[in-house]
């Protein structure tokens, strides 16, 4: 394809950096440059870079790895709730805008710091969060929050066909989402991909969720070329770069 893509979902292993088990899982290496060999010829022009479960905290492997890939990329990371205002700018200044809760390998934040999390670098830096979720798990108390927050988005479809009516309710209130991780989803993306895009155009984004660590099968390039089928081809721009870029690029 020859459209422009914003990697919405990608991440890096750098075993230069500390990396924790999780479950007894660690990755295997997967470094900027091993991401740009492996995306050579998709039309990739920037991306989000993730911080993984098996990355705990720490700042260093996504700093290196966004100064390795250039401007277009940016970091969504994992920090503890008492991270301080100051250390939140520092990031931002390294390129970070989103903060991530991994809720479906288990995080470090109940639901209040979660929420005061959010709001803060929101209020500091003008991060959004994001979620990794199964939205079978959406309660009505879970959905408030999300929903109530002043920028969001949900991955990899939030991972459940059952869980696809609490992910549309968030949809309606803006929340965005990452058509990611097909090796990993339990549905059929295209009835999700569809129904969100009738709710909200501006909501759906694109990523490779490489290097695809613990899902059933890696990303393939076929995938993108399956999401251009869902879509009409006015929509293609937008899903591919335009939603993702206004979204992490401003």
């Amino acid at each position: 394809m020859t459209q422009p893509v914003f990697d919405a979902h990608l991440h890096i292993v750098d075993p230069a950096y500390p990396l924790v088990e999780n479950d007894g899982y660690l990755p295997d290496p997967f470094t900027a440059s091993d991401y740009l060999a492996r995306v050579d010829g998709l039309e990739i022009a920037g991306g989000a870079v993730v911080s993984g479960s098996f990355q705990g905290f720490d700042q260093g492997h996504l700093i290196e790895a966004l100064k390795n890939l250039g401007p277009r990329y940016v970091g969504v990371t994992q920090i503890p709730a008492d991270t301080t205002d100051h250390e939140i700018s520092d990031l931002h200044d390294a390129g970070v805008r989103a903060v991530r809760f991994n809720v479906a390998r288990g995080g470090s934040a109940d639901l209040d710091d979660m929420d005061r999390l959010a709001r803060r670098v929101h209020d500091v830096s003008g991060w959004h969060a994001e979620f990794y979720i199964d939205a079978r798990t959406v309660d009505d108390d879970l959905y408030t929050r999300i929903a109530g927050l002043p920028a969001a988005s949900v991955d990899h479809l939030g991972m459940h066909e059952d869980g696809l009516p609490n992910l549309l309710r968030l949809v309606e209130q803006g929340v965005r989402v990452k058509a990611t991780g097909f090796g990993r989803i339990h549905m059929d993306p295209a009835t999700a991909i569809r129904a969100i895009m009738d709710i909200d155009p501006t909501a759906l984004m694109v990523g490779t969720d490489l290097p695809s660590t613990r899902a059933r099968r890696p990303f393939l390039d076929d995938d993108f070329e399956y999401i251009t089928q869902v879509l009409d081809p006015s929509q293609v721009a937008d899903v591919f770069w335009n939603n993702a870029a206004a979204f992490y690029l401003g």
